[in-house]
């Protein structure tokens, strides 16, 4: 017999069906519109147990990678230890320390903002090379923090990157330089444009794969 599965039921009246979540810290949320019976909260757990199992061991993977970085956060593949330091508001990186502030929800924040300073001076370069060898340009870039998307390509040769791929590898980030840059010669994800893709970034494939399976640990 199966082991309960712990759950909480949150009501709504937005709801049109009834949704099972599992949040980052392994919590199960199911989502009852207003009018269904609660019998509905059980019935769909039952449903999606191998769902909800295989994105419960996801998070707990995650949980486990993120602490087993101890006091340090990885930059493009190099660990860089983490120096609380009093008084301190801006984050410095010396070497391979990075000195932050001492207030952990003030460090939290100047980190961010630091990560976002360093992904657009390491991504600008790099997309900046990529266009040169496609033979083409793009109008803007701008650095975000999606939470699933890592790029973006418009139709006008607006970029974006999310900040968070400085967490990994650093050829997963210029894997993904070269696939936002690939679209601004092909949009879509034809045969063509993984052609492409491949021309310049022989390896993709990998790297696309690392950010499928770990993309969940970009994070601070």
């Amino acid at each position: 017999m199966h082991n309960e599965l712990p759950y909480r039921i949150r009501r709504s009246d937005r709801a049109s069906r009834v949704r099972v979540s599992v949040d980052p810290t392994g919590g199960v949320e199911v989502v009852l519109p207003r009018r269904s019976p609660a019998s509905a909260a059980p019935a769909a757990v039952a449903e999606l147990r191998p769902w909800i199992e295989r994105r419960l061991r996801e998070c707990s993977a995650v949980r486990a990678a993120i602490a087993a970085r101890g006091a340090t956060l990885p930059y493009l593949g190099t660990p860089l230890a983490l120096t609380p330091q009093e008084g301190r508001t801006r984050v410095h990186r010396r070497g391979e320390q990075l000195l932050v502030p001492g207030d952990p929800e003030r460090a939290t924040a100047a980190i961010e903002r630091w990560y976002r300073r360093a992904a657009a001076k390491e991504i600008a370069p790099r997309l900046d090379a990529a266009a040169q060898a496609l033979g083409t340009t793009y109008t803007t870039l701008s650095i975000r923090g999606q939470r699933t998307r890592w790029g973006s390509c418009s139709a006008r040769g607006a970029m974006s990157f999310n900040w968070r791929l400085l967490l990994a590898p650093e050829p997963v980030l210029d894997y993904v330089v070269w696939h936002e840059a690939c679209h601004l010669r092909v949009m879509d994800h034809s045969p063509r444009f993984w052609a492409l893709v491949r021309r310049h970034c022989p390896d993709y494939e990998e790297h696309r794969r690392w950010l499928r399976l770990q993309g969940s640990t970009l994070v601070l």
